[in-house]
């Protein structure tokens, strides 16, 4: 069956896959609608995340990555409204800026891109698309 899920940088030498993390475990979503993987990355933006990009592909290539990686999966029906953790990680395992062999860099003190007015704008309207 093909899932739909969260990549970062896709198709580049420094791509990364969206996991949540929670009990020291981390977890891959899979959703069966295009739709709703659209909407989680739209709120992961709101959260300052990087855009990402909604890929297809086979359930069991997720499982198989997931099973090596020693990481969960999860397949989320269609029509399921999935939200991200209100918290999330200062420190991502992923650095959407580095280049394939570089070591991580340590993360600096920046200010975010948007007030919060802007995202409270941003949160209204994705919550309108529901």
């Amino acid at each position: 069956m093909r899932v739909y899920i969260l990549l970062f940088n896709a198709g580049t030498d420094n791509e990364g896959i969206h996991s949540l993390s929670a009990q020291g475990r981390n977890t891959v979503l899979m959703f069966e609608s295009e739709d709703d993987a659209i909407r989680f990355g739209l709120m992961l933006e709101a959260q300052d995340f990087p855009s990402p990009t909604v890929e297809s592909i086979e359930d069991e290539e997720v499982e198989e990555f997931c099973q090596g990686a020693g990481f969960a999966c999860k397949l989320v029906p269609s029509g399921t409204l999935v939200t991200p953790p209100e918290a999330t990680l200062d420190n991502l395992d992923w650095d959407p800026d580095r280049k394939p062999g570089e070591r991580p860099r340590p993360k600096e003190d920046t200010p975010p891109e948007f007030s919060q007015s802007e995202l409270d704008d941003i949160r209204q309207r994705l919550e309108g698309l529901l």
